[in-house]
């Protein structure tokens, strides 16, 4: 694990397609929204900003999946992405992708340990 991972969650916070788990990053220096959540036993993180228009996916502090608890979900543009790869799957961000986050489980807990990128 990366000597500036940092700790998100325990990992009994992330039901399987539940309550996400926001906190925030450092994203070109400047402070950003973030979340994880938990889709078919794997945890998963993202940028909390919509591919369509930058705003943050969830209007209820935590709640990104729709009714059916498949896709993820903006709630101010109802764009959908799916939930373990970020790509938009409908709606009006067609060809984006939500910014993927890394992230580790282990002991217990979840841990941010950089951007998919590094």
């Amino acid at each position: 694990m990366a000597g500036d991972a940092r700790l998100i969650c325990a990992s009994r916070e992330l039901a399987d397609s539940g309550r996400g788990v926001r906190f925030e990053i450092e994203y070109f220096g400047e402070p950003a929204g973030a979340f994880a959540i938990r889709y078919k036993g794997e945890v998963h993180a993202y940028l909390n900003r919509c591919a369509h228009v930058a705003m943050e996916l969830d209007w209820q502090e935590g709640v990104f999946f729709d009714a059916d608890g498949r896709d993820l979900l903006c709630s101010t543009h109802g764009a959908t992405y799916h939930a373990a790869t970020g790509r938009c799957v409908g709606g009006p961000c067609i060809g984006g992708r939500l910014l993927k986050l890394n992230v580790e489980e282990r002991d217990g807990m979840v841990y941010f340990t950089g951007f998919e990128d590094d």
